[in-house]
């Protein structure tokens, strides 16, 4: 019998080419008939869904946040990087009107809150640590100046109805935890980013001490939602390259279909992560669609290789990992040219 290999993808559930690329079809009408390829969601293995952050499945193709994905590659994975996007969106740090914290300034000596997540790659509590330390370097200060208060999930809140008929099993908001700290005054400021975000700022009424999603310099943007790589393990592309080649090219053709659908991609985006388009449209500002693209610029390398060097001063990782060395221009090189061939 016939040994047919299967190949794998994942993507956070946020805007990406791959998720736009699989949403219009192309990767099914691609590889129909001649390839196994498939959703790590359909795997009925629980070993197999962790694979979405240690990357340990074979052939596996993933975009989502890069601490995951860094973490991965310093814990063991023998994956490549083949490509990188980059969608700005909104982040904020805010506090609760009323607090006396207008600036980023104002946060010396007062207490900010920081998740803990019960995972072994907290990204969301790499990106909240980050978050503090860019604004409090932008005023002159450091993490030095603040009081962290840690936020386990275990003191908070969570919706448990999986018994019940349409219960939502272990459902709840991503940043539960930061906000009953910040409204039962146990912290003076959060972060937070994403529709989520905007909608606990608004629901609150907060001040947002620190704009972080759409400043001017890309350095203060960088967080595990920006850049977002797009991870392969190595053998796959020595193995299987031009598996590679065609995925990477159907990736790269829903970026540039987006340029030319911003209605369309808002949409399809709005599927993804099923938060309402009215609100994606103000998180993640007017030009999105252009920056739906899969590249390897200097300025997503640059990213990438801040975001680890911070993972990595700060122990979410403990191994340095050499980002030159973790990218492999190659399959995206040949797909930008079978792009271009066939247009």
């Amino acid at each position: 019998m016939t040994h047919t290999t299967e190949f794998t993808y994942t993507r956070s559930p946020v805007p990406t080419p791959l998720g736009l690329a699989i949403q219009l079809g192309l990767l099914e009408r691609e590889f129909a008939g001649d390839i196994a390829l498939r959703s790590l969601i359909e795997s009925d293995k629980p070993s197999d869904l962790v694979s979405h952050f240690d990357h340990r499945l074979p052939n596996l193709f993933r975009q989502g946040g890069n601490t995951p994905a860094i973490w991965a590659k310093a814990n063991g994975s023998d994956t490549r990087v083949i490509g990188i996007s980059w969608t700005d969106e909104y982040q904020a740090i805010i506090t609760l009107p009323g607090s006396g914290i207008r600036t980023a300034h104002d946060l010396k000596d007062r207490k900010v809150g920081i998740p803990i997540h019960q995972i072994a790659s907290d990204y969301n509590r790499a990106a909240a640590l980050r978050a503090f330390y860019v604004a409090l370097e932008q005023a002159g200060l450091g993490l030095r100046d603040i009081e962290v208060v840690e936020l386990p999930d275990s003191a908070y809140i969570t919706v448990n109805d999986i018994d019940r008929p349409g219960g939502w099993g272990h459902a709840r908001h991503g940043y539960v935890n930061e906000v009953y700290a910040l409204v039962r005054g146990e912290v003076d400021a959060i972060y937070v980013k994403d529709v989520r975000g905007a909608e606990i700022t608004h629901l609150l009424g907060a001040h947002i001490v620190f704009d972080l999603g759409f400043h001017p310099d890309p350095y203060i943007r960088i967080s595990n939602c920006a850049p977002r790589p797009l991870t392969v393990n190595a053998d796959t592309i020595a193995q299987h390259p031009d598996v590679v080649e065609r995925f990477l090219r159907q990736v790269v053709t829903a970026g540039l279909w987006a340029k030319k659908n911003r209605e369309e991609s808002l949409r399809l985006i709005g599927h993804e992560t099923g938060w309402s388009e009215a609100w994606l449209d103000k998180v993640l500002g007017p030009d999105f669609h252009q920056n739906l693209v899969i590249t390897l610029n200097q300025q997503a390398i640059d990213g990438l290789t801040i975001a680890k060097q911070f993972l990595l001063e700060h122990h979410f990782i403990e191994q340095d990992i050499d980002i030159a060395v973790w990218i492999d221009p190659l399959p995206l090189e040949r797909a930008h040219d079978n792009v271009r061939r066939i247009a």
